[in-house]
């Protein structure tokens, strides 16, 4: 089963949402898919650097 996603509503600076959108579609990835990919990458990183602490 998928996971369940739940829509929210961010406020970007300009410049980071374009260097999204060209990571993202470098990646075939949707805008939204990216910073997904992202957050769960830095959560996972910042999980492990708070248990070797």
């Amino acid at each position: 089963m998928k996971p369940l996603k739940a829509k929210v509503s961010i406020t970007l600076d300009a410049e980071i949402i374009d260097e999204i959108k060209a990571l993202a579609e470098q990646d075939d990835r949707s805008f939204s898919q990216y910073i997904n990919l992202v957050l769960k990458e830095y959560l996972k990183e910042n999980k492990e650097r708070l248990k070797n602490n």
